[in-house]
């Protein structure tokens, strides 16, 4: 690749960037669509198994998941209204805990300028701020229900007819790509059995705030439930706010045992079972989940950020499709991908 056309590459890239970035309002709902798309294909293909009728089978589908959507858009709304006219408050007591812990710090190391600086680099009301960002985007997200509902509608009914039109456009059968085929498949594999550890993971949060006695704990689970698809960092995002208001609201004790409890969570499901149940990693390395965090985020917003590893994925797929930028996915790829690619290199050799 010459200098011009690499430097044409990175143009087009600028470029697909900046209008995923400006059309995310349109593009948001479809990805949403397109994700719980595949993770209930396999619920669909099910049912025409046992001959239900395309359309027919869509519709029980997305009606299941209109009813969640309306279910928990009730019980939420009302919550995230009072949580949000309350964050002032909780704001102020957090903000006056740290300054009499940096007083008590201060009076102990006298002329330590340092302990100053700490408290301006530390804030922990902006973890509280955070949490009504997410759960405010997801509300915004809701109000798109009826364009995710419609677009989910016509993507599940497009599996049936996908090998046909293949065929037809290609000259060959949908069974000769193999390796899409395979990604869609284990995406959504990755997706649901990371829906399904989620439910439980918010489940567990929700009880155990509520056990414990702090406000909005139907938040708690929700943003456990979410945070959740945020691999490593996404865990400590969800507990942070709940300590800090458990600190606020009860006092050091409680925010201990929130802060136990939902390591507890943590261990249990993030270390344990989901690993047991996925059997693979994601294909990527841990560096690129966390910098892809950041950047979905950017352009999609908090969504972006639920989305970030399925996102990835399908970019590590896209250029792995192309001699070109192959080697790009091979160096965003796991360990593993790199042993495959040195094997079948010394195997082309021979």
């Amino acid at each position: 690749m010459n200098k011009s056309s690499g430097a044409v590459t990175a143009a087009a890239v600028v470029v697909v960037i900046y209008g995923m970035q400006m059309a995310k309002v349109l593009l948001v709902p479809f990805l949403i669509a397109a994700f719980l798309a595949l993770i209930t294909i396999r619920p669909m293909l099910w049912l025409q198994q046992k001959r239900v009728p395309s359309f027919l089978a869509a519709l029980i589908i997305v009606s299941a998941i209109m009813f969640l959507m309306a279910v928990v858009g009730t019980i939420l709304g009302g919550s995230i209204a009072d949580f949000t006219a309350a964050l002032p408050e909780y704001q102020a007591r957090l903000d006056a805990i740290e300054e009499g812990l940096l007083e008590f710090v201060g009076q102990h190391l006298r002329g330590d300028q340092s302990i100053e600086s700490l408290g301006d680099m530390i804030n922990p009301s902006w973890a509280m701020g955070l949490v009504a960002t997410i759960l405010n985007s997801l509300k915004d997200v809701l109000t798109n229900a009826f364009l995710i509902v419609f677009t989910m509608i016509f993507i599940l009914l497009e599996v049936s007819s996908v090998g046909t039109k293949v065929e037809a456009a290609f000259g060959r059968s949908a069974e000769s790509l193999g390796r899409p085929k395979a990604f869609l498949q284990n995406l959504g594999r990755y997706l649901g059995i990371k829906t399904v550890v989620s439910i439980a993971t918010g489940f567990c949060a929700g009880t155990l705030t509520w056990s414990l006695g702090l406000d909005f704990p139907l938040l708690w689970a929700m943003l456990a439930f979410l945070l959740n698809y945020v691999p490593t960092i996404g865990s400590i995002i969800a507990a942070v706010p709940a300590v800090l208001l458990a600190l606020v609201q009860l006092g050091p004790g409680t925010a201990g045992a929130t802060a136990i409890g939902f390591a507890a969570i943590n261990v249990v499901f993030g270390n344990i079972i989901e690993p047991r149940l996925m059997g693979y990693g994601v294909g990527i390395s841990p560096l690129v989940v966390f910098v892809g965090l950041f950047f979905w985020g950017w352009v999609f917003g908090p969504v972006g950020m639920l989305l970030s590893v399925p996102l990835t994925m399908i970019l590590k797929l896209v250029l792995e499709s192309d001699e070109n930028t192959r080697w790009i996915a091979i160096l965003i790829g796991s360990e593993r991908d790199a042993q495959y690619a040195l094997k079948r290199r010394a195997a082309e050799q021979d």
